[in-house]
């Protein structure tokens, strides 16, 4: 593969760091955390002292005002160690509640959350989707109506990750009813606040760690000075992180395909099938060629998408091109390698078992695999 350009020195040894908590306070304990549903908040926690959190808050913040280069090292070795639970939900609290944080939060909202966040203290979540509106957010149900300081918040969501653990949500709300997409607004509530609740917490086929909830609203209270931005800007704001996610999903694709590459490849030396390793059939290298030389181009593909989100230039369309074919090809290895394991593949205790299941998300988080299509036909013939 070709060398990468993106990373120095500095961030090799952050990304040694990384390597290193992840094998010693994640990977030995993921599998339980898969049956609890849930990763400890305990965890969270080590990871604030280690600065895996928020990786690029400014000092002022509670940060270390690290560039996003960092908070990429993070997410890569989180998915190239297959430890899904925190995986998942550091990126929702990292690269998307944090950033909606920083980006649109007043100046009283940052100083507020973000050095709680940073430490592990406070773990967030963003509620959009809901059972009748999930990418097509102009058809959100609930509301938030202005009473005096505070909006009253009432509604359901489901599907949202950190869901359980959560102590801030930014919700999706319709200020303005009738106002279709001009009428949606992103407000910061605590979780403490009466009328919260929590549901269920959802049992998935993959991501099995990551707690997953359906949350409940009625009559939650949250001061005006809650909002992100203005009253009826929370979809702009929303269509503007969506390349943030959809990228930050594709970097996960890309290094979980290369770790899944790196297993397969060795154990196929190691198998033996007909009195010969399972690596010297021409099938075996075929196949793995294939995938070896289609996830070189990805990486490419990534890497350089990397590069323009850094530089500013990455649009939504093209974040769109490189989730869906991040997307499509993380399924694929994961499916094509699983067959080179045989039983063993179909063991949830084995790696390549776990790392199948959890890749079939990667066509649904952040945007189905048929919207990204939309978004770039729209484009093509624009």
């Amino acid at each position: 593969m070709l060398p990468r350009t993106l990373f120095s020195n500095e961030h090799d040894i952050f990304r040694d760091n990384v390597r290193r908590f992840i094998e010693t306070e994640m990977v030995p304990h993921h599998r339980q955390w898969e049956l609890d549903g849930v990763v400890p908040r305990e965890l969270w926690r080590k990871a604030g002292e280690q600065g895996l959190l928020c990786v690029n808050v400014p000092e002022e913040y509670g940060g270390i005002g690290a560039e996003w280069y960092y908070n990429v090292v993070v997410i890569e070795e989180l998915a190239r160690a297959g430890v899904s639970g925190p995986g998942s939900g550091f990126m929702v609290h990292s690269e998307m509640v944090a950033s909606y944080l920083l980006s649109f939060g007043s100046e009283a909202l940052k100083r507020k959350y973000l050095p709680r966040m940073v430490t592990g203290e406070f773990i967030g979540a963003i509620a959009m989707t809901e059972p009748g509106a999930g990418s097509d957010l102009k058809s959100l149900r609930t509301t938030a109506v202005r009473q005096g300081d505070e909006y009253l918040i009432n509604g359901q969501k489901i599907y949202i990750s950190n869901g359980f653990n959560a102590d801030i949500i930014i919700v999706a709300t319709k200020t303005d009813p009738a106002a279709g997409a001009r009428g949606v607004s992103l407000i910061v509530i605590e979780t403490d606040q009466p009328g919260f609740k929590r549901g269920r917490m959802l049992e998935k086929i993959g991501l099995q760690a990551q707690d997953t909830a359906e949350l409940f609203f009625e009559d939650v209270r949250a001061p005006v000075e809650n909002l992100l931005g203005a009253e009826g800007a929370g979809f702009t704001m929303l269509m503007t992180k969506l390349a943030q996610e959809r990228l930050v999903q594709a970097i996960r694709s890309c290094s979980a395909i290369e770790a899944i590459l790196e297993w397969t490849i060795a154990y196929a030396r190691e198998r033996k099938i007909f009195d010969k390793p399972l690596a010297e059939f021409q099938n075996t290298q075929f196949k793995l060629a294939e995938l070896s030389a289609e996830a070189a181009g990805l990486r490419t593909f990534v890497d350089r998408s990397i590069a323009a989100f850094f530089d500013g230039t990455l649009t939504g369309v093209d974040a769109a091109k490189v989730k869906l074919v991040a997307s499509n090809l993380h399924c694929r290895v994961a499916d094509e390698c699983l067959q080179f394991f045989g039983g063993y593949g179909y063991v949830f205790e084995f790696p390549i078992a776990r790392a199948f299941v959890d890749a079939r998300v990667a066509k649904i988080a952040g945007g189905t695999v048929e919207v990204m299509k939309h978004i770039i036909g729209r484009d093509l013939f624009a």
